[in-house]
């Protein structure tokens, strides 16, 4: 079963950053700079958590948050980059 989580990283390195980065962009979608958006399984989420624990050191900082059904559902990105235009979930987090 899948579930939403968002994924927020302050990353001190840029080398670490773009890994962060890429890594993440296998599990969700971008939604701003530092913040990714991604509906995955408790697996996924695990296999995910561990690749980025290889990559982080402790001076990063990294937070995922659990969303409910209803959060996930009102989530959407309020800015005009043209890239996210397409996608078609949308929500609000208020």
């Amino acid at each position: 079963m899948r579930k939403p989580f968002l994924v927020c990283y302050d990353i001190r390195d840029d080398k670490r950053l773009r890994r962060v980065a890429k890594t993440l962009e296998g599990y969700g979608r971008r939604v701003q700079y530092s913040v990714f958006y991604c509906n995955i399984s408790n697996r996924s989420m695990e296999k995910m958590r561990w690749e980025l624990g290889k990559i982080l050191e402790k001076e990063d900082d990294l937070i995922v948050v659990s969303l409910c059904e209803i959060c996930a559902r009102r989530f959407s990105a309020l800015n005009p980059r043209k890239q996210w235009e397409d996608e078609s979930e949308s929500c609000i987090v208020l």
